[in-house]
Formats: structure tokens, C-alpha cells, sequence
């Protein structure tokens, strides 16, 4: 078949060259007994196939012969990537254009795998290091079921293809009597002030602190996962009272902040004055087209509140912080997201540098994210969903990564982290305690 070939969209690049191993995933855990494989890849085939961007690898090489898609946007070449440094500090080998390619058809076998063990296993061994090259950086692995029985449908991905959202989107696809997925165009993008796209710039510049640690050379990747009970998620979000209530992202910002000072102490025995920032990923897409798949989020950061004490006040602060949020996100896709596609053309050598900087702990130590699955009958060749689990991505030394899945019956919690060993359980613990005492409190009044 001849090759289709487009360059990389300005977040894809970012997020390629942020020298990070990149590796998010998503999976719906469902009750009944588990499908034969070869069920599970005609499903994928049925529902997948059309969809373009499972097919793309990337291509760093200057293939001769070929040109971008008549759909790539811009200018015919992509940047030139040459010279720059990754994560380590290394510089690239090679003086390469990375675009995205399709050279074979649609072949569910090779990416629809069994897995030998539990799902806690699977994350563990994917979370730390990139999908190998060859095929289409995703798989989807059919996961049997721990002590409770049941099995999971876990979809793993570069973050460089897919983000939550679109991980999210291919599951939902997969379910019983769901209509496939299909492109979808973009909507127009809103109008903002110059003086609106000065203040999110000097946001994103502002330098704040990493997480402690004694020394990177001591650090290491850790993950773990905890179960939250629907009770004590929906009793925690009666908080503050007299209003309408917490929202998730509130909840999980104020939980994280709170265990931060639980396992750290309070900002006083930091060994920085500066803020400690946690991005939030927030999705840019609208009705139009919000089941497009590829990188269509931004990040927002936010300050987290480590000298307040008290949970409920700490909620307060993070809930008058985030109301900003939706503002700053439509400065990022009317203004920020095009002005990097621009500097993208003609100065391509610096969106590495962006990546770098954006990528440090020092502007970003914690990522939180919260994930919902809209659909409450959900099941898979009639086994009904029980529950969904993330995996949100590996940063660097000195961070930490939070994300809340949730659906109708539970929620569970997936921390990452590169700290001491063993931190992210810790760190985990610390959150679901913060979650038990707004409940605790919502409880006795």
C-alpha cells in the first residue's frame, strides 16, 4: 500500500520530545468471564479499523518518495530535530524529521494480546519504559481477573499518539451496541485579549519547586493503585457546605495537597519558598469534535495550597483556584497551541527546548487528572463493567503523577512517581486519607 505521511501536531511534538518514557493507559475491568482473544481482536477490527491514527508509526527518516497527507496541515516539512537534548541531558544522533506514517493495513493480532498476569502487574511493567518500535505504538491486552474474578480490556499507548481522552473515547467504541467512532471536523476557535495571552504566558514561566528528594541518583519509578468506595467519594464532594458541592478535579487537587504535606510536612520544611504547581490536563474538545483522536488536551497549572491545614479550607482554595481554569484553557487553544505551531515551522529547534522546560518539576511537580466514564450500562460481549483504572505518564525526578478514574459504582486512584522507592503507595495512601476525612466530616454534620 503507499505511504500516508503527515508531520506532527505541536503537542505531539512536545510531548516526543519532553524526554519522557510517555507510556499512559486506561482499562474497563468488567464482572463474567473473559472472552476468547480472537473475539476481542474481531471486536477491534469491527470498530478500529477506519480510524487512521491507530494505523500511524513514527518516522524519523527522510524517506524520499513520499509527501505529507493532503490533510497535514502547514507547511510541507516537519521540523528538523536535529541538536536537540532529551531528558538525560544527551543530545539526538541524528539529524531526522519526525512524521507520522501508515505503511501496513489494520492488524489487530499484532497489537490485541493476552496478558499472563493481573492488571497491577501489567502497569507495573509498562509504566517506567517506552512501547517498543515496529508496530503502532499502542496494544490492548485482555487481562484475566484477580481474586474477584471478571477481566479487564487495558488499552496502553505512547502519550505521543493517544491522551486520556482518546484512550477513553477507543474503549467506549469497543462496548456492546455502541455506534464506531468516526472523524469529526474541529471547532472554531474562540477569541481571546492580549493581555489575557500575556498572563498565561507569565503562569507558564513562573518557576516554582520540585518535590523533595535527597538526590535523583536515589530515585526511582514506583506506581500503585487504590480502590476509593463510591460513599466515601460521594460524601466527600457535600463539601464545602451550603454550596453545590465539590467537583472531582477539586476533590482530587485539595486530596493531593493534603497528602503532600502528610508525607513531606507543610510548606515551612520544604527546602524551597517556591509555589508547588500541579498541572491539569484540560480537554479541548468541543461537541464538533469530541471523539477526535491524537493529543487534544492542554495543561493549566495551579498552585497547590500546602500551607493550609484544614481539609475543608484547603477544598475552598483549590475550588476558587480552578474556577479560572476553563479561561486559561481557552487562552492555551485560541492563542498558545497555534503560536507553538507557528514557531514549529520556522524555528523548529526550539520546540525541544519548550518540551524540556515544560517537562521539569520545577514548573509542574504533580500532574492531576480525572478521568470519567459517562456510560452506566457499559458491558463487553454481555459482561457488564465493574470499573476503570488509569495509568497516567512517568515524569521526571522530583514528580509526581494522580489520576482519578471514576464511573458510576467506584473510583480508583493510580499514583506514579519518581521519588524514593516505594513512595507512590505512600503517596496513595496519604490521598485516599484525604478523601476519608472530608467524608468523615461531612458525616458527623
Amino acid at each position: 500500500m503507499a505511504t500516508y505521511r503527515m508531520r506532527l501536531s505541536f503537542p505531539d511534538e512536545a510531548l516526543l520530545l519532553n524526554g519522557c518514557p510517555g507510556v499512559v493507559g486506561m482499562a474497563a475491568v468488567f464482572k463474567g468471564e473473559a472472552p476468547e482473544l480472537r473475539e476481542v481482536r474481531a471486536r477491534v477490527a469491527e470498530r478500529w479499523t477506519a480510524l487512521r491514527r491507530m494505523s500511524q508509526v513514527l518516522d524519523t527518516s527522510n524517506a524520499p518518495g513520499t509527501s505529507d497527507s493532503p490533510d497535514s496541515p502547514g507547511a510541507p516539512d516537519s521540523p528538523d530535530t536535529s541538536g536537540v537534548s532529551g531528558g538525560d541531558g544527551r543530545r539526538a544522533a541524528h539529524r531526522r524529521r519526525a512524521h507520522w506514517v501508515v505503511r501496513e493495513p489494520f492488524r489487530p493480532a499484532t497489537h490485541v494480546l493476552a496478558a499472563r498476569h493481573g492488571l497491577d502487574d501489567l502497569w507495573a511493567d509498562v509504566f517506567d519504559r517506552p512501547l517498543p518500535d515496529g508496530p503502532p505504538p499502542w496494544r490492548l491486552h485482555v487481562v484475566p481477573g484477580g481474586p474477584e474474578g471478571g477481566f479487564a480490556l487495558a488499552l496502553v499507548a505512547q502519550h505521543v499518539l493517544l491522551d486520556g481522552r482518546s484512550l477513553e473515547t477507543l474503549l467506549h467504541a469497543l462496548m456492546d451496541d455502541i455506534v464506531p467512532v468516526r472523524a469529526t471536523g474541529r471547532p472554531p476557535l474562540p477569541r481571546v485579549r492580549l493581555g489575557a495571552v500575556g498572563r498565561e504566558l507569565k503562569a507558564l514561566t513562573a518557576r516554582g519547586q520540585a518535590l523533595p528528594t535527597p538526590s535523583p541518583h536515589r530515585t526511582s519509578p514506583s506506581i500503585a493503585v487504590r480502590t476509593l468506595s463510591s460513599d466515601t467519594f460521594r460524601a466527600a464532594r457535600r463539601h464545602p457546605l451550603g454550596t453545590r458541592g465539590a467537583t472531582p478535579n477539586e476533590l482530587l487537587i485539595s486530596a493531593v495537597a493534603g497528602a503532600l504535606r502528610a508525607h513531606f510536612g507543610p510548606s515551612p520544611h520544604w527546602p524551597g519558598t517556591r509555589p508547588v504547581y500541579t498541572a491539569v490536563p484540560c480537554d479541548l474538545r468541543a461537541r464538533d469534535n469530541e471523539h477526535e483522536l491524537g493529543n487534544g488536551a492542554t495543561a493549566v497549572q495551579v498552585a497547590l495550597p500546602l500551607d493550609v491545614d484544614d481539609p475543608v479550607a484547603r477544598l475552598r482554595v483549590c475550588r476558587t483556584s480552578l474556577q479560572t481554569v476553563p479561561a486559561r484553557s481557552g487562552v492555551h487553544a485560541a492563542a498558545l497551541l497555534p503560536w507553538g505551531e507557528t514557531v514549529k515551522r520556522v524555528a523548529p529547534w526550539t520546540v525541544a527546548r519548550m518540551a524540556d522546560r515544560a517537562a521539569r518539576p520545577t514548573f509542574a511537580a504533580t500532574a492531576t487528572t480525572v478521568l470519567k466514564w459517562r456510560d452506566t450500562s457499559s458491558a463487553f460481549q454481555g459482561s457488564r463493567l465493574r470499573h476503570v483504572v488509569g495509568l497516567p505518564p512517568l515524569h521526571r525526578p522530583g514528580s509526581a503523577s494522580f489520576l482519578l478514574a471514576q464511573n458510576n459504582s467506584a473510583c480508583t486512584l493510580t499514583v506514579v512517581c519518581h521519588l524514593l522507592p516505594h513512595s507512590a503507595q505512600r503517596l496513595a495512601d496519604a490521598v485516599v486519607d484525604e478523601f476519608e476525612a472530608l467524608a468523615r466530616r461531612q458525616r458527623k454534620t
